[in-house]
């Protein structure tokens, strides 16, 4: 059953973990990007078909964000492309909370195709290969939202999650809400992040209207501005202010915690500090 697996996002930040974690399995990759061969561009549907050819099984983790307008469009001709090439497996990556990607959430559930739907959490790698590093690494944070807890998610947890579920049958047909073990608010994630490096960060707590205008000052492409003021302003509004076990039936040992984060990555999270 499990003879060629699409990993869309394959060079992204869960998307290369869970190909090297199948490549490990000796379970043969497919990397879905728009540099791989055969190319793939979730955002040029003429890249579809090849991409699935002789694929049994596809991690769908779709950008930037399920959150995004065209997303359920995108998403919809994606799965019935899969439909097409006999695809027998799907593993779709969420987001905890967005009323947009449970949209997308529900055209896998209903496609006729085996699923497995992973709602996840903010990603502990937001802070060392996303747009906060540079805060993290400039000792400087001013950003909205400081204050609402999160339970921040691994992305070597999701990825052991993603392959269990595209590997065991038992995870067929389900829909998993995936958390880290704690709650932490984004102003205690970055103090464990200062305790740890040795290196102070201050922080800001702006209102919703004043993050918006320091991106635009940071020449912030539109698009990106009003995708992470969605985040901020609907979705980090303490609805996801919970901690869920799913992740433990998915993984062989306990969710990572986001100090175990920090400390496996004390180097990318000081490095422009320390030199």
């Amino acid at each position: 059953m499990f003879n060629l697996t699409l990993v869309t996002g394959g060079t992204g930040k869960t998307g290369r973990r869970i190909a090297a974690k199948l490549t490990a399995l000796d379970i043969p990759v497919r990397i879905g990007s728009r540099s791989a061969m055969p190319a793939f561009d979730w955002y040029n549907s003429t890249t579809w078909a090849t991409a699935l050819k002789n694929v049994s099984s596809v991690y769908i983790s779709f950008q930037p964000d399920l959150a995004i307008p065209a997303a359920a469009s995108i998403i919809k001709g994606f799965v019935n492309a899969c439909k097409q090439e006999c695809v027998q497996k799907l593993v779709l990556l969420s987001g905890r909370g967005e009323h947009e990607a449970e949209v997308c959430e529900q055209l896998v559930i209903n496609s006729g195709i085996d699923y497995t739907v992973l709602r996840a959490s903010w990603f502990n790698q937001n802070f060392n290969e996303n747009y906060l590093l540079e805060n993290v690494l400039a000792g400087a944070v001013e950003m909205p939202a400081g204050n609402i807890p999160e339970p921040f998610i691994d992305a070597d947890d999701i990825a052991e999650a993603a392959v269990a579920a595209l590997t065991n049958l038992k995870h067929s047909n389900k829909l998993y809400e995936i958390t880290g073990p704690e709650l932490l608010t984004f102003r205690q994630a970055f103090e464990i992040i200062a305790s740890e490096t040795g290196k102070p960060i201050s922080f800001r707590d702006l209102s919703i209207d004043e993050y918006r205008e320091l991106l635009k000052q940071y020449q912030t492409p539109d698009d990106f501005i009003e995708m992470i003021i969605y985040l901020y302003a609907e979705v980090m509004d303490g609805r996801n202010s919970s901690v869920t076990h799913d992740l433990e039936k998915l993984i062989s040992g306990k969710p990572k915690t986001f100090r175990d984060f920090v400390k496996e990555n004390l180097g990318s999270l000081s490095a422009m500090v320390v030199s």
